[in-house]
């Protein structure tokens, strides 16, 4: 199965949270009400500097592809 980079998620436990699934390495899921992250992977102590630096980015594109699918629905 192949599947898309980003995916929603949602939750009736958590009402208010906007939760983005990130499929690919790193996996993760962002809750971007309030940023919280949770990191499928293991990281060592000399992967910190490059993966603080990619997962600014990586939320960044988590955010965009939030907007770009409301915007979708709002059509």
């Amino acid at each position: 199965m192949s599947l898309p980079k980003f995916l929603l998620g949602d939750n009736t436990d958590y009402p208010d949270a906007i939760f983005v699934i990130h499929t690919e390495f790193p996996r993760f899921v962002i809750n971007l009400e309030n940023d919280e992250v949770e990191w499928f992977e293991e990281f060592d102590k000399s992967d910190e500097k490059e993966l603080e630096s990619e997962a600014e980015n990586l939320f960044q594109a988590a955010n965009d592809f939030y907007d770009r699918e409301i915007e979708r629905y709002e059509e």
